[in-house]
């Protein structure tokens, strides 16, 4: 009999702590981050495109102009210009930076395009969103030989 007592008083103490409101108001959920807007490439826009994963020494930078959706201009913004030397017979080597390689610049639509085809093939690829306009910010792809790089700042839309 005690033992239905004590349970009925733990149920009645419940029900009326369950019941009570307090003027404190609930801690608020943290904010969720905001997620980018979908992005739809403008037919005119420039931005800055650096390869490589150590954004402190990029491979190579490029400012790239795009017009009617295509690149109109592409200007390498970290090559010393070289110097002839002396001896004709000189191989002094790439002329563009470490490794000289250049590469063709491409839209930001061309670039999602390759991290899509990348990951359909089965290679792992991040990628992140400007979270004002959605364009790309930065796309990670690595299909196993080591990740590459792309990195988009200064943006400027035309449209």
């Amino acid at each position: 009999m005690r033992l239905q007592w004590a349970l009925g008083g733990l149920a009645l103490v419940a029900l009326v702590g369950g019941c009570t409101s307090s003027s404190d108001p609930e801690p608020a959920a943290p904010a969720a981050p905001a997620s980018a807007p979908a992005w739809t490439e403008p037919a005119t826009y420039s931005y800055v495109l650096s390869r490589g994963c150590d954004t402190a020494a990029p491979v190579g930078r490029y400012e790239v102009q795009v017009k009617s959706g295509s690149v109109a201009t592409s200007k390498r913004l970290d090559a010393a210009a070289a110097q002839p030397s002396g001896g004709a017979e000189e191989d002094l080597g790439p002329a563009t930076g470490d490794t000289g390689e250049e590469i063709e610049a491409f839209t930001l639509k061309d670039l999602l395009e390759m991290a899509q085809t990348a990951a359909e093939d089965g290679g792992e690829v991040t990628k992140a969103f400007d979270t004002t306009d959605g364009h790309p910010v930065k796309v990670t792809i690595d299909v196993g030989s080591g990740p590459e790089c792309w990195n988009v700042s200064d943006y400027a839309s035309a449209s």
